[in-house]
């Protein structure tokens, strides 16, 4: 039964109450109406009850009401949440893209084996961020696929107009690169967000320039914050580096790599950098997060490289299942039946050589940590030591372990 009952509003009430409770105050009104019944007609008490019956309610639903509202205040607050969840939900789309949008570019790519030619291909063209200016140059993010092979580089901006682009560093294993123009005339940079913020489900839009469509703009969500792909450095089909990635179901295509992910403040958190394309795949495309992509471009601008430590070796993995060894290579090494695992040397350069690491050498420990791979051995030198670290490496040689210690140089570049 709820807190207001059908009988509540009745006209039969205050005599209902009458005859229960004879010795209180109703009860005298009770006899006041048994003594004035002659002198008002029936329609009369009709109408006395029910505007009597109508202030007791209206009295006791605000007591209850006020009781409910001091004893829970939070109560007033989901009321202006859902004010403000009551407004267009695209709109915000609309407000995010109208921020960012005069910050992200296209980008030509003239490259040198089709620059006479004028000929442009899908892989030719590309997408940029503004991220910073100057009083001379713009600097645009962009990746580094999109300039590689490059003969001449244009920028188009939102306007339509065209710049000539002057490359200012490049990385292949982030696959950033950073580009500058003329700051004059560039009045729109990006606002850089947080992605380490970013949330399961989150509405994202992604800017670019899809197979030359430029200021394109399609919409989804966080599909997944922060996963680790496998990526081959060389294009060779051999998976060499990881890259870690915002996962995304807005629309990724040919020409908007180097674009901006954005979130509904307008703020970038990501860098358009690939998709899975596949029959029967849709949904899977992909940013570098721009927590990750800052660090890369600031020392690209300061350096014009990033510094990263060298042994000098070429390996292949001792246990790979996309590309195993044949059977007879594993012989070949005489290696004890307990090594699984390793980075087996095909050639030696540089510090390695010195050091005197071999063909069929089979690297196991850097440090005491293990090494199973061609991976975890370019991830070890690259994230966890520094230019001019010495280096123990343990490795087998015929089936008998060796140790040595290496001095790491600065990776040439390439």
């Amino acid at each position: 039964m709820g807190l207001f009952d059908d009988d509540f509003y009745s006209t039969k009430v205050p005599r209902r109450i009458g005859r229960k409770q004879e010795t209180s105050g109703l009860s005298d009104s009770r006899s006041w109406s048994r003594r004035e019944r002659r002198g008002l007609a029936t329609w009369q008490v009709s109408v006395i009850s029910s505007v009597i019956s109508a202030v007791v309610a209206v009295l006791l639903f605000s007591l209850v009401t006020g009781e409910l509202t001091r004893d829970k205040p939070e109560a007033a607050v989901p009321v202006a949440s859902q004010a403000v969840s009551a407004q267009d939900p695209y709109e915000r789309l609309v407000q995010a893209a109208a921020v960012v949008r005069p910050a992200v570019v296209s980008i030509i790519n003239h490259k040198e084996d089709n620059e006479e030619l004028n000929i442009l291909d899908e892989s030719a063209l590309g997408s940029g961020v503004i991220y910073k200016k100057d009083d001379k140059n713009a600097y645009v993010i962009t990746n580094n696929h999109v300039i590689d092979g490059s003969g001449k580089l244009e920028v188009v901006t939102v306007d339509g107009e065209t710049r000539k682009a002057e490359l200012i560093g490049t990385d292949k294993v982030t696959d950033i690169a950073v580009l500058s123009v003329e700051a004059k005339g560039i009045n729109t940079v990006a606002q850089i967000g947080d992605s380490s913020q970013l949330r399961f489900g989150e509405t994202v839009i992604a800017i670019g320039n899809p197979l030359g469509l430029g200021d394109s703009l399609t919409s989804g969500i966080v599909s997944y914050t922060e996963r680790t792909i496998p990526v081959s450095l060389n294009q060779d089909g051999v998976y060499d580096w990881e890259q870690a990635v915002i996962q995304t179901d807005a629309a990724i295509n040919e020409g908007n790599s180097g674009g901006a992910l954005v979130d509904l403040d307008g703020k970038v958190i990501g860098i358009n950098t690939m998709k899975i394309s596949d029959t029967g795949v849709e949904g899977l495309g992909f940013a570098i997060p721009v927590n990750h992509v800052m660090k890369t471009a600031d020392e690209l601008v300061t350096s014009g490289r990033i510094a990263r430590s060298y042994l000098g070796v070429y390996s292949v993995d001792l246990n790979n299942p996309y590309v195993p060894l044949a059977e007879d290579q594993v012989k070949e090494l005489n290696l004890p039946s307990s090594i699984k695992d390793g980075a087996v040397v095909l050639d030696s350069v540089g510090p390695a050589k010195e050091a005197g690491l071999q063909f069929n050498d089979v690297i196991t420990k850097f440090n005491d940590q293990q090494i199973t791979s061609t991976l975890s051995l370019r991830k070890y030198l690259y994230e966890q030591t520094k230019i001019g670290d010495d280096l123990e490496i343990t490795f087998y040689r015929n089936g008998e372990m060796h140790q040595v210690t290496v001095k790491l140089l600065e990776k040439p570049e390439e």
